[in-house]
């Protein structure tokens, strides 16, 4: 029975391992999270502002023209940006696979202390 606490300390040793990265990992999703949200509005604003101006846009060979209804930019500008939006959701995904990941390792590591205390009563 001594080797199966040993394996199970083992294993709780590394996904104590695995939450300290993925803790890092946290921080570093989130601060790119939170870049690609902000390139993302700066790039809807600068857009909506040249297209008030009357700058014309290409969308998959489709152009905008150089006159956007008013009640239009908003949402053609959207369109436009449709990269930055898609990094957006990209890095967003990253950091909730990343919070997902700590929340499964975290039961993990619960379940694992458990069996340890069992094992150790037994």
């Amino acid at each position: 029975m001594n080797m199966d606490l040993i394996t199970v300390s083992n294993e709780i040793k590394k996904k104590i391992d695995e939450l300290d990265k993925m803790r890092a990992l946290i921080r570093e999703r989130g601060e790119a999270k939170a870049q690609s949200i902000a390139e993302y509005e700066k790039a809807i604003a600068k857009t909506i502002i040249q297209l008030r101006h009357g700058v014309e846009f290409d969308i998959d060979g489709v152009s905008t023209g150089t006159g956007v209804p008013a009640t239009l930019i908003e949402k053609t500008s959207r369109g436009i940006c449709w990269q930055e939006r898609l990094e957006m959701e990209r890095a967003d995904a990253l950091y909730k696979s990343v919070t997902t990941n700590i929340m499964v390792t975290s039961a993990q590591l619960n379940a694992l202390q458990s069996l340890f205390r069992f094992l150790g009563e037994a």
